[in-house]
C-alpha cells in the first residue's frame, strides 16, 4: 500500500480515535485528516489530495450523506464509506446512490480495515 490520506469524520472523538487507531496499526505511511464536523471536514480538506474518507453519518450540522455529496465533487473518484450505527435500508440505499460504501458500528478492525483495502 502506498502512502494515502484518509479523511475520518465523526462527531464522537472516541470513535475518531479507534479508526485511527485501526488504521495506524495497519499502516504507519498512511496520513490521516480528523474532522468533527462536515464543514471542518471541507475547510481541512481543501487543498490536500484524499485517497478515501470515512464519514459518519449522525453528527451536527451537515451529516455524513450530505457531507459525501460536497467531497464527491471535489474528489469525484473519492472512495467513502458511510459508518453508521443506522442501518435502515433507506440510509444503506441513499448511501450506494451517491455510489459510497456502507460500514456498520459498532466499530471492529475487520469491517474498518476491508473498507480501506
Amino acid at each position: 500500500m502506498t502512502s494515502t490520506t484518509i479523511l475520518i469524520v465523526d462527531d464522537s472523538r472516541v470513535s475518531r480515535m479507534l479508526v485511527r487507531a485501526i488504521i495506524d496499526h495497519a499502516n504507519k505511511e498512511i496520513q490521516i485528516v480528523e474532522a468533527s464536523t462536515g464543514e471542518e471536514a471541507l475547510t481541512k480538506t481543501e487543498n490536500i489530495s484524499l485517497a478515501m474518507a470515512i464519514l459518519d453519518l449522525n453528527m451536527p450540522g451537515m451529516d455524513g450523506l450530505v457531507l459525501a455529496t460536497e467531497l464527491l465533487q471535489n474528489y469525484p473518484k473519492l472512495k467513502i464509506g458511510l459508518l453508521t450505527a443506522n442501518i435502515q435500508d433507506i440510509v444503506r440505499q441513499k448511501a450506494k446512490d451517491l455510489g459510497i460504501g456502507f460500514i456498520p458500528k459498532p466499530i471492529t478492525e475487520e469491517k474498518i480495515l476491508n473498507f480501506i483495502v
